[in-house]
């Protein structure tokens, strides 16, 4: 690699995405900065993992790290309906004995500041805070990047390869147009915590409760937190949460208290912090590389978080593209061909679980479906896991099939979604003014 203090790859961003890619490439021997803007512990919501994050922790050595934190441990997911009727666990390790069956829920502002100094502690150069004013081009390739400096002005630096993990800010995806809006998954988001809240006892403890709301417009997470604290909020179509329904904390609570269960569990508990609103329109680029570039994490893509898949789609998009960038790195290839090798698999894999999502919308019901097809629970449940880059799991979507009603129409796929030219603008809501963590 390189001889002198000019880095192999540049990477913009350190969250999940970029803290993998850049730890990755580490110790494949590639000299790799990191620019990330925000100094850490930084506030980010997306805070239920999924067990399939353990062969990428794993290779991170990042396990040992994990397992001596103290996040929740994580062994389950269970499903409420409208009328209230919980599904049995879906238990991650009755399908798959073992340790990697089990996994966390985390805060995020701990979370990603241990991603990011396991970075750095694999000989990462990170620079933090950072702003990368731009990526800087030469012709169709990539060859370094534009970042201001901390007195003022602005350096130019040139790499290799520059890796866009900027998140959902999404630099060189807005730069060229590449993406594509869902065409149905446009949902929004409010949430809040709750301290004191309902939690179930033992290996139940942990475990991602996901509440169909009683008129079925959406669905409320529940997530336990180590801090005594509950990740509470509500997902439904952007202009049912939005439009003309008055402030956050009122619609909230309008939707809290027409939802038996959640009032229920947080009965014995009382808010904590403020009220969070975001949008959760699903994405995706449509190239994942260019020559001397690559797109990953949200940079490339946001899935509707349903089934909690954000962080194992950061740090699966973060290995697949380091083992693709080390590699063009060692043959002296750096071309679209080459850094973007993976785009289709993981396409493939993101597939399987939008598709997931958008049964779940359309009715579908996890209870009747194991109900009628038992054989097949381990299929759903490794859909569930995140076992997303296998074929095997395709097993599941013809009996599912079997099950629609005659008059269903096929789900569009993410290809037939609205480039963002003809798309309306949808005005960003982030944190209010209580940001808790």
């Amino acid at each position: 690699m390189s001889s002198d203090n000019t880095p192999d790859v540049i990477v913009i961003g350190g969250g999940p995405a970029g803290s993998t890619v850049s730890t990755l490439l580490a110790q494949r021997g590639a000299k790799v900065r990191l620019y990330e803007r925000d100094t850490f512990p930084r506030f980010h919501i997306g805070e239920s993992l999924i067990p399939e994050t353990y062969w990428v922790f794993k290779r991170l050595n990042m396990l040992d790290k994990m397992k001596a934190s103290a996040f929740v441990k994580k062994y389950s997911v269970q499903f409420v309906n409208a009328q209230g009727k919980l599904s049995a666990p879906f238990y991650f390790d009755e399908n798959k004995p073992g340790e990697q069956s089990q996994t966390w829920q985390v805060i995020r502002s701990e979370f990603d500041t241990m991603m990011l100094d396991n970075a750095r502690e694999h000989g990462v150069d990170v620079r933090q805070p950072a702003r990368v004013l731009e990526v800087l081009f030469e012709g169709d390739r990539a060859v370094g990047v534009k970042v201001q400096k901390e007195g003022g002005g602005s350096e130019e630096v040139r790499a290799k390869v520059v890796v866009d993990a900027s998140g959902q800010s999404t630099m060189l995806q807005n730069k060229f147009k590449l993406r594509l809006w869902d065409p149905i998954l446009n949902k929004g988001a409010i949430w809040t915590y709750w301290e004191g809240a309902y939690r179930d006892a033992g290996k139940d403890e942990g475990a991602t409760v996901v509440i169909q709301t009683p008129n079925k417009q959406g669905w409320w997470w529940y997530i336990p937190q180590h801090d005594n604290t509950v990740s509470i909020g509500v997902v439904a179509p952007f202009d049912y949460l939005f439009k003309g329904r008055g402030g956050h904390e009122q619609v909230f609570n309008e939707e809290k208290d027409a939802c038996p269960e959640v009032i229920k569990r947080l009965s014995t508990g009382q808010r904590r912090g403020g009220y969070y609103a975001t949008k959760d329109y699903s994405y995706r680029s449509s190239q994942v590389a260019g020559d001397g570039w690559v797109l990953i994490g949200d940079a490339f893509g946001f899935l509707d978080p349903l089934y909690s898949s954000g962080v194992l789609l950061a740090l699966k998009s973060g290995e697949l593209a380091a083992d693709a960038i080390a590699d063009g790195l060692a043959a002296g290839d750096t071309s679209a061909a080459q850094l973007g090798r993976w785009g289709d698999v993981f396409n493939k894999g993101v597939d399987r679980m939008r598709r997931l999502v958008c049964e779940y919308y359309d009715g579908f019901s996890f209870g009747r479906f194991v109900k009628t097809y038992p054989h097949l629970k381990g299929k759903v449940t490794d859909l569930l896991i995140g076992d997303l880059f296998d074929d095997h799991v395709d097993e599941v979507w013809g009996p599912l099939e079997s099950l629609y009603a005659p008059d269903k129409t096929a789900i569009p796929t993410w290809k037939d979604g609205t480039p963002p030219d003809d798309v309306n603008k949808v005005n960003e809501l982030y944190l209010p003014e209580d940001p808790m963590r």
